[in-house]
């Protein structure tokens, strides 16, 4: 819904229609408003003001409404602050949460050095929640692999937000994700870098590399980002 995609992307579009155009050109879309508007009172409480603690009720307000979008809702994304530090016994806590919410898959973005541990990964693995791998120039990237599903978040590798993907990185990303397709995991692969309009572009560039059956072979399905 962003009003500067609205040449690059949505030529002669209505704006009643983008969300179905949008639907069209894509495999996946990520939900962002849900970190940045008020859906609801929990919306950034469990990151960013609880940090992961005591956030059992707060996980299962989250899901009630989120039923609404049923099998189209394929993941939830959870981003911690860049400036919240590993706590083992919050994460093991925080994921034992997770298994009350078994109909959707998780990742969780962490933007912290600390959490980048053989420690961290096991608990991850054994609660079958993805790292989520997320390339920006101001905070660092952890490219474990912990689960069966793998989930990219592209921020924009020299502007946040902004920049778009140098053709190189694309062909590299485009490796990756057919090995992890081939190894027989789920990946999710979502473009942030929008404030330009580089989004669309490398999305529908990315498709491309990753392989032409993507797009015919893949039933379209929502992610939402939720804190």
């Amino acid at each position: 819904m962003y009003d500067g995609w609205r040449d690059v992307f949505y030529p002669g579009v209505s704006k009643a229609s983008w969300l179905s155009h949008a639907s069209r050109s894509f495999t996946g879309l990520e939900v962002n408003a849900t970190f940045y508007r008020q859906q609801s009172e929990e919306t950034r409480f469990i990151t960013h003001y609880k940090r992961l603690r005591q956030v059992g009720e707060s996980v299962q307000r989250l899901r009630r409404p989120a039923r609404g979008l049923g099998r189209k809702l394929a993941a939830v994304v959870w981003q911690l602050p860049a400036d919240f530090q590993c706590d083992l016994e919050r994460l093991a806590s925080f994921l034992a949460e997770l298994k009350r919410w078994p109909e959707v898959r998780h990742a969780l973005e962490l933007r912290h050095r600390s959490w980048f541990t053989p420690a961290v990964a096991e608990l991850l693995g054994e609660a079958q929640v993805a790292v989520c791998l997320s390339d920006a120039p101001d905070f660092p990237m952890w490219r474990a692999i912990t689960t069966d599903l793998v989930y990219i978040r592209l921020h924009g590798h020299v502007r946040k937000y902004a920049s778009r993907y140098h053709a190189m990185h694309l062909r590299r990303w485009a490796a990756d994700i057919r090995r992890w397709r081939d190894e027989g995991r789920t990946v999710h692969c979502y473009f942030d870098n929008d404030a330009e309009g580089a989004a669309p572009h490398d999305a529908c560039r990315l498709i491309e590399l990753v392989g032409p059956e993507l797009a015919v072979t893949i039933t379209p399905w929502q992610a939402i980002a939720r804190s």
